[in-house]
This record gives structure tokens, C-alpha cells and sequence, in this order.
């Protein structure tokens, strides 16, 4: 039984919900401080995120052959992987499906819970055990917060502890996005200095946007990084990002002003109003954004080398004209979520030194 079992198995679940982030992520961690189950972005530590985008380059490069490729699908093609997406997704689906099968994973999934013996008053705790019977990790996405840590905690205490993966927690947390978004980061920034002393601003939805407060953790992991939160009233940053911004000796800057900020950041993370989560219809519909949109006009304004993100889906807050521009990488960083989802994979199942070595000696 993994080691981080006997962590989480002294405590029950009222406790373990309980407790403090810093204790939650050492129940959660094997003895190399990698994750076993993958759920909150507090878990990955500079180390961790150094060791995660060094393999995920390892991988897209060694895909890019016949050879490689078979080797990478013979890493895992003993083991299975059940996608229990019951929040509407496509592209963090598509890109676990294809990380899955870049390594050779069989898959499952559960898109609708009419399909499943849910519909028949299952409870969802006893459908994810049902899976966990027959699959090796299970990945989660949900509009219910905790189901995943709760799952976690619930196999941690079973016969069968199979890892979970958060693809999506509530408004909560998504992990396996924001690394994907260091991910990116890191690529545009290698060759010009790197991740540090860089300015990155969140524009938009940020009340409820998952993706932000995710990436919004990893990015104190990296030197000298000020954080810029530029939203309409009622969308702004909640307080507990900020009082984590402020225990850890951060910058940042909380404004309405998205053009002002513009000409001196490096990087822009744009995202959709959340209108999924309004408490009553309409509510978000009553909200002006218009200043919270880029266009060409917006995108003169920038530095010549800053660089344009967005977890996508997008509406109207990018122009497609500036889908055109070298700067937008939001469509690089949909595929690199495939490699850094597979980084993740292959780390969960400790395929990391095959790869390395096999890295090392043939490319």
C-alpha cells in the first residue's frame, strides 16, 4: 500500500477536510514529494513543477518519431484509466484521452450520469468505487467542490487506493490546467530570461474562475512575479488569494483597468465570464465587460514580446483577428495540456526515469 495511505488513514474525513493546506499536501505526497493523488496546485512545489516540464518536453519530443512513440505507448498499456467527467468538458477530456493514449492507457468514461446507475440512486461515492474496481486512476471533473479530495480520501481508506486526478473542482481548484499553464509559461520565457521577474495579469471572470486561483498558487513558486487582477466589480479575486498572495511576501495589484496595465505586463491570462455559476439567471448578464476585452486596437498596446493566454473556451473577450498575432499562444496551450497531462501521468505511475533514460539515449 503506498506510504501516503497510512498519512491520510490517520484521520477521518471531518478531519482531513479540516486540516491545514501545507498538512493535506504531506498526506498526499509519496516519499519523493511527488503527488499521489493529484488535487490541489498547492501540491506541486518548484521541484515538482521543474521535474513535471522537463518531462513533458521529454515526451513531445520522443512523439515526434515512430520508435518513440511505440516506446511511450508500451509504458502504461497494462494500465486503465476511467474519465468521470459529469461537468461539461471537451478540451480537458480530449487532451486526457490523448494523454492517455500516448502512453497506452485503456479508457473508460462517464460523460452523463443518466447513463450510469447514478440515475438509479447510486450514490456517487459508491460509482466511483464501482471504477475503481475495474481501473488504475480515475480522473475527475465536477461541478460538486471536494468530490475529488473526498474520493481521494475515500480509496485512500480502501482495499484498492487508486489515484485521482482534479480535472475541475467546483469554483474551487483545477491543478492539471494550471500546470499546463506554467507550462506554457515557461516555453515563451526560456530563451528570454526565464520565468522570474515577470509581471502577469488575470483579466476577467476571477470570482469564479478555477483556472485562476490555481495558476495564481503555482506562481509563487517562481522568483520576483507580480500578480495583476483586473476584473468589473463583482468579478474580482476573493480574499483567501490575496491573504495567500500576502502570507507568502507577494506583489500584486487589484484594479478595473485593464489598458492601463497593458503596455508594462508580460503576460496576459484572459478568461470568460463564468455565467454558469450565476445564483439567479441573468445575474452575470448585468455586468458591463466591455473593458475587459482585447482586440488588435488592445494588442498594439502590449509589449512586442508579451504573450496572450486563455484556458478557453473563449466568447467575445479575444477577437479572433488577434488569433493571427505571434503573441497568442492560446492555442499552444491547449496542446501543451495534452504533453503536460501525460508528464503528470507518467510521474503518477513513476514512469519518469524510462523516459529519461530513454531521453537520454536516443535524442
Amino acid at each position: 500500500m503506498p506510504a501516503h495511505v497510512q498519512h491520510i488513514t490517520a484521520y477521518s474525513w471531518p478531519e482531513f477536510q479540516n486540516l491545514p493546506m501545507a498538512q493535506k499536501v504531506r498526506c498526499l505526497a509519496r516519499e519523493d514529494g511527488t503527488p499521489f493523488h493529484t488535487l490541489f496546485a498547492q501540491q506541486f512545489d518548484r521541484a515538482n513543477l521543474d521535474r513535471l516540464c522537463k518531462l513533458a518536453t521529454e515526451i513531445r519530443t520522443i512523439a515526434k518519431s515512430r520508435s518513440g512513440m511505440l516506446f511511450l505507448q508500451s509504458l502504461l498499456s497494462h494500465k486503465r484509466a476511467m474519465l468521470y467527467f459529469t461537468q461539461p468538458s471537451s478540451r480537458t477530456f480530449l487532451s486526457f484521452i490523448s494523454a492517455c493514449q500516448i502512453l497506452g492507457l485503456h479508457t473508460g468514461e462517464v460523460r452523463d450520469t443518466s447513463t450510469s446507475s447514478e440515475f438509479k440512486g447510486e450514490s456517487q461515492e459508491d460509482s466511483i468505487r464501482t471504477f475503481s474496481s475495474y481501473f488504475d486512476l480515475i480522473v475527475m471533473r465536477t461541478q460538486e467542490k471536494g468530490l475529488a479530495e473526498h474520493m481521494a480520501w475515500t480509496l485512500s481508506n480502501s482495499e484498492r487506493p487508486v489515484p485521482i486526478v482534479n480535472a475541475g473542482s467546483g469554483k474551487d481548484q483545477h491543478p492539471t490546467q494550471a500546470l499546463l499553464d506554467i507550462y506554457t509559461l515557461n516555453r515563451s520565457f526560456e530563451r528570454r530570461g526565464g520565468l522570474r521577474n515577470r509581471a502577469v495579469m488575470f483579466v476577467g471572470d476571477l470570482a469564479r474562475g478555477r483556472t485562476v486561483r490555481s495558476l495564481s498558487s503555482l506562481l509563487l513558486n517562481y522568483e520576483n512575479i507580480e500578480q495583476i487582477f483586473v476584473a468589473p466589480d463583482g468579478l474580482q479575486i476573493g480574499q483567501d488569494v490575496i491573504d495567500n498572495l500576502a502570507a507568502r511576501g507577494a506583489r500584486w495589484t487589484v484594479s478595473s483597468n485593464m489598458r492601463e496595465h497593458l503596455p508594462a505586463v508580460d503576460a496576459i491570462y484572459m478568461t470568460r465570464i463564468q455565467d454558469e455559476w450565476d445564483s439567479k439567471q441573468g445575474e452575470s448578464a448585468c455586468i458591463d465587460t466591455s473593458a475587459f476585452k482585447i482586440g488588435a486596437e488592445e494588442m498594439r498596446l502590449c509589449k512586442p514580446d508579451a504573450i496572450l493566454m486563455h484556458p478557453l473556451p473563449r466568447r467575445d473577450e479575444i477577437a479572433t483577428e488577434v488569433d493571427r498575432d505571434p503573441r497568442a499562444m492560446y492555442w499552444r496551450q491547449m496542446r501543451n495540456g495534452m504533453w503536460m497531462r501525460a508528464a503528470l501521468i507518467a510521474s503518477t505511475f513513476d514512469c519518469a526515469t524510462r523516459i529519461d533514460e530513454f531521453y537520454r539515449e536516443n535524442l
